[in-house]
């Protein structure tokens, strides 16, 4: 969804003042000032779900296209669950809405802000060591229900940068609202001809070979910054979140270890299978063209997200059109499978004065009350078997995570400005003369691995 455009200015003036007034300054995030007795005591209490009857917590969430009505529903529905009352503010400019109160030391209890924003308040609140460590929410019984917090999140979500950002081993931010990605094709081409979803690259190349023999090009993408999602993922699969993390990173001699290897291998041959009027349709005014193409059946596979039913609902589309998605196939047979996903976040600022409360309303946010709530409104937790409570083509989406797959998630790490250098021009534009036969694999490596040192140079 798009976000919106927050003063720069302001939000550093704020935050300056945060940081020197209660930032920890160390290296790792504060510690709880709770004695031991005294986190064994509320451990047996608020830890395990008892309600609080005459504590209230604040909870700030950022108002989207989804609304404020649902974090009512679901306030509402914490507090008859538990007892816990909540004092609830959303606003579409939270960051101003709740920075003045911060800058005072008062501090809501949760806030539901994700990083990415223009604002960056969660970026600075994780650079300041000022959020709470939440990895005991993971073992907390998920209030109303019988099981676990960690039983109810979908495989992933809480083994990314996005959600551990000290590489601690520990969990600092929730995982919430997500949308996952993948290669979306005609599911309908794929029954008629008797042909599988490749589930290896190897059967992927099988399936091109076939499909060539028909006339028919194995892939094409929208616009090559379209690739985010798609070698995110590819870096995943053949290597983990570790080689992940070093490669996103910038890590000297990243790009030239076999995990890099295998990632320029498989796209350097999907290009050769892609259909050759692709890099000249990868633009912001025809890409709608080359998402056409599998549509047409001229190709059958294409990176992209959920919203490409809604963006090609109107276009016209081969007799037995029916839109499929799938993972990326592994490295290797019984190798992992990852779909990139996009997810939101919510967290509990170190100086929240009632963190116990706080931890219990996160672990709502994962019971099938508050799941249902949110998906009325069009936000999908990332729980397993949220795709049973859901319809049509969402329903097919959103099991990808059920059937096998992991979620890939992150991104490159921030650096200051180069001049002529940006993460789509050194690791995704390439695609589009790999296909056209411009450039050689080499010449790709190269430049990733030249542009991959000025980016590690200037990491902010």
């Amino acid at each position: 969804m798009k976000k919106k455009l927050i003063s720069m200015l302001l939000c550093s003036a704020m935050l300056v003042s945060l940081l020197a007034g209660c930032g920890s300054g160390g290296e790792t995030p504060a510690a709880d000032t709770q004695t031991d007795a005294e986190t064994e005591a509320e451990a047996g209490t608020e830890a395990e779900g008892e309600a609080v009857s005459d504590v209230t917590i604040k909870v700030a969430a950022i108002e989207t296209a989804y609304g404020s009505d649902m974090w009512k529903e679901v306030c509402e529905a914490f507090t008859a669950e538990t007892g816990i009352q909540v004092e609830l503010t959303t606003d579409k400019n939270l960051e101003d809405v709740i920075g003045p109160s911060m800058q005072g030391g008062d501090y809501p209890d949760v806030i539901h802000l994700a990083t990415g924003r223009e604002a960056a308040l969660t970026e600075q609140f994780i650079k300041g060591n000022m959020i709470a460590d939440i990895t005991d929410v993971l073992s907390m019984t998920v209030p109303g229900e019988d099981a676990l917090v960690s039983e109810k999140i979908a495989g992933g979500f809480t083994e990314t940068s996005l959600t551990n950002p000290y590489g601690d081993g520990k969990t600092y931010l929730a995982p919430m609202f997500y949308s996952p990605c993948g290669l979306f094709y005609n599911a309908g081409l794929l029954e008629e001809k008797g042909w599988s979803v490749p589930t290896t690259w190897d059967e992927m190349w099988e399936l091109g070979d076939k499909a060539m023999e028909e006339g028919i090009y194995l892939f094409t993408y929208p616009t090559t910054g379209y690739f985010d999602a798609f070698f995110y993922a590819l870096m995943y699969s053949a290597g983990g979140p570790e080689f992940f993390n070093k490669a996103t990173n910038y890590e000297e001699g990243i790009w030239e270890t076999p995990e890099a290897q295998t990632c320029f291998d498989i796209v350097t041959k999907l290009a050769s299978y892609t259909n050759p009027i692709t890099p000249a349709q990868a633009n912001d005014q025809d890409f709608t063209q080359n998402q056409q193409l599998v549509l047409d059946n001229k190709a059958i596979f294409m990176p992209n997200g959920t919203w490409i039913v809604e963006e090609m609902k109107d276009a016209p589309r081969a007799e037995g059109f029916e839109w499929g998605m799938t993972a990326l196939p592994a490295v290797e047979e019984g190798g992992d499978r990852y779909s990139y996903t996009w997810f939101e976040q919510a967290w509990i600022p170190s100086g929240a004065a009632n963190q116990d409360a706080a931890k219990q309303f996160i672990a709502f946010l994962y019971s099938d009350v508050a799941c249902g709530i949110f998906a009325k409104a069009g936000a999908i937790q990332p729980v397993l078997n949220i795709s049973d409570t859901l319809e049509g083509d969402n329903q097919m989406f959103y099991s990808i995570y059920d059937n096998g797959a992991k979620a890939a998630m992150g991104n490159f790490a921030a650096f200051d400005a180069i001049p002529g250098v940006e993460v789509r021009t050194v690791f995704f534009d390439p695609v589009n003369s790999l296909v056209s036969g411009d450039i050689t694999e080499q010449d790709w490596i190269d430049g990733v691995i030249a542009g991959s040192d000025q980016m590690r140079a200037n990491l902010k």
